[in-house]
């Protein structure tokens, strides 16, 4: 005999489940404040998943045990990435002085420990050292190709990983609290920087060694922390994840933006070049972008009076 059916169980083939959303076309920026514990890969499936959006990519990876703003693309604004993140960078850090670990963060496994503690007094001294245009060497454990392969990737399979130092830009590297354990910096930076190579430098310099406890990035580019929506901001409901979007232009703040007309616009959109006709129009640019009746156009250089057209929008 067959064993009678629960009217709540439904067999096999007459459950149902709820369709997946189709994919739309979104264009735009969210800046994300990224979690402790989240992958920037992941940051960017949350997105795509709020907004049911067909492209997605972010402006800069930010590492697991980091928080803090990860600025990521949706549709055209993927066109804009490399404006994001070849702008200046702001983090604010903590310092565990005594002991170095083979990552420079609490991730890795110590590899030297110190009894000594720096004062203030002799931090403040050393950060001009820090500051301006410098030689650092990366983490080991970092996302650098060698070879085609990634130093994290080598690091974590007991490879000898040997990366070469090369220059780097620290606008400013101040103090916000020391402690006789700790000490909290805030640095603003340029591309290529790494923050937990600052703090691996200090902890040698100063002989007592050090390691990132906390890091926050605070600003990327023309973004900042300010203009950060929360993962459950996104999730909460479409309608508040559609208030977290950003215009593709909005990553274009820091460059020129050049007003032109229609007719001018179609020929953009064709790759042609156009001549920048007024008063105040620039002979020479090295990256400005066009719009028309407020619409995003191109981006591209102006070189003899003429607008070369580099990346076009379909928007």
């Amino acid at each position: 005999m067959t064993e009678p059916t629960s009217p709540d169980v439904l067999a096999p083939q007459e459950q149902s489940f709820a369709p997946r959303p189709k994919k739309r076309d979104v264009h735009g920026w969210v800046v994300l404040d990224k979690p402790v514990g989240m992958t920037s890969t992941h940051a960017v499936a949350v997105v795509k998943r709020a907004f049911s959006a067909k492209k997605a990519g972010h402006a800069g990876t930010l590492d697991p045990l980091a928080s803090g703003l990860l600025p990521i693309a949706l549709g055209e604004a993927t066109k804009t990435v490399p404006f994001v993140m070849d702008g200046r960078k702001a983090y604010q850090f903590t310092v565990a002085w005594g002991s170095q670990t083979d990552t420079d963060d609490t991730e890795g496994k110590v590899i030297a420990t110190s009894d000594e503690r720096p004062d203030e007094a002799s931090i403040v001294a050393l950060l001009p050292r820090f500051t301006g245009t410098i030689s650092q060497v990366p983490p080991k454990y970092s996302a650098i190709k060698i070879a085609g392969e990634r130093a994290y990737d080598l690091a974590r399979e007991g490879e000898e990983v040997v990366l070469e130092a090369r220059p780097v830009e620290i606008d400013a590297l101040r103090i916000v609290s020391h402690s006789a354990e700790t000490t909290t910096f805030e640095a603003e930076c340029g591309k290529g920087t790494y923050v937990r190579a600052i703090a691996r430098d200090l902890g040698l310099a100063l002989g007592c060694l050090g390691h990132v406890a906390h890091l926050r990035r605070t600003r990327v580019g023309p973004f900042r922390i300010a203009d950060a929506a929360s993962v459950e901001t996104l999730r909460e409901s479409p309608e508040q994840a559609a208030t977290a979007l950003l215009p593709v232009k909005a990553a274009l703040s820091l460059i020129p933006e050049i007003a032109i007309h229609r007719d001018a616009a179609l020929r953009l959109k064709r790759g042609q070049s156009v001549l920048l006709r007024g008063r105040d129009a620039p002979v020479e640019s090295q990256a400005v972008y066009a719009t028309s009746a407020g619409v995003l156009i191109a981006t591209g250089t102006v070189e003899q009076g003429e607008f070369v057209p580099h990346r076009v929008f379909n928007l």
